[in-house]
């Protein structure tokens, strides 16, 4: 099969992923007793969560062992989904500056179910190894494992680290790498990410339509990865389709990436393509 034929097959399901955003609704802790207490009103020590600020009930100065936390509840912070757009789009150190207090403010619940510390970590992560920052990618990445139950390392560790190769290493090195993380039994945002990432180095050897294979498996093969990364990848997929002529499908692409660009640098990405197709 060819990749032209490939892509073509994958299109349909591309434009098929799209989600209203909902309400913004504060960060809380739920405790199993059914209270909760905002994020903000909390600080953790040794496995206890320490009650700073006074609410529902709670006194500032109590402490409860962290297992009596059932969950985190609220929307998902605004400027993550900014920083990830910043990210994929080549504004790493503008995406660091969102996401570092973001992650600060939201490290308490790092161990806590429905968390949105760890998603903001690992986009930290890979923010860190796109800008060649190894040390502080290391570092991320021993706490992003510490904070999760999985044995070893956390997979985007791995992704970390192909993404910190040099320049001196080859295209198609960097693209075994890469597609050695969109392997079946690998996580969604590992994929999603390390398939975005393939676009590039296929590019540089010239192997274009493999490199819009890749941009639409993002949102086509591992659609739960996120929803920024699947608009990014439908806008750089467009990008490539329009360069070939195919301006209907570059549309629909672009429509179904404003569906859910709301609130980011995607918006305008978007619209600027739009109007360039007319």
């Amino acid at each position: 099969m060819s990749p032209f034929t490939s892509l073509t097959r994958l299109l349909p399901l591309a434009l098929a992923f799209t989600t209203v955003p909902l309400m913004a609704d504060p960060a809380q802790l739920v405790f199993q007793n059914g209270r909760s207490i905002p994020l903000g009103s909390v600080d953790i020590a040794q496995d206890q969560i320490l009650i700073k600020t006074a609410a529902d009930g709670l006194s500032a100065g109590q402490t409860f062992p962290l297992s009596s936390v059932s969950h985190v509840f609220g929307s998902r912070p605004a400027e993550l989904n900014q920083a990830i757009a910043l990210l994929l789009f080549d504004r790493a150190k503008e995406a660091i500056a969102l996401l570092e207090p973001l992650l600060a403010a939201h490290r308490v619940s790092a161990k806590i179910p429905g968390n949105f510390w760890l998603e903001s970590a690992r986009a930290l992560l890979v923010c860190y190894a796109v800008s060649g920052d190894a040390a502080r990618c290391t570092q991320l990445g021993k706490e992003i494992s510490d904070a999760t139950s999985l044995q070893g390392s956390d997979p985007f560790v791995s992704l970390g680290k192909v993404l910190l190769m040099p320049s001196s290493v080859s295209p198609a090195d960097r693209d075994v790498s890469l597609k050695d993380l969109t392997a079946d039994e690998m996580p969604a945002d590992v994929a999603a990410y390390a398939s975005f990432y393939r676009s590039r180095p296929l590019k540089e050897q010239k192997k274009n339509a493999e490199a819009l294979q890749a941009l639409l498996a993002v949102s086509c093969l591992y659609p739960s990865g996120g929803l920024i990364l699947n608009a990014a990848s439908e806008i750089l997929a467009a990008d490539m389709l329009a360069g070939l002529k195919r301006t209907d499908e570059a549309t629909r692409l672009i429509n179904s990436a404003l569906r859910v660009a709301q609130g980011t640098i995607l918006t305008d990405e978007a619209n600027k393509r739009l109007e360039s197709l007319k």
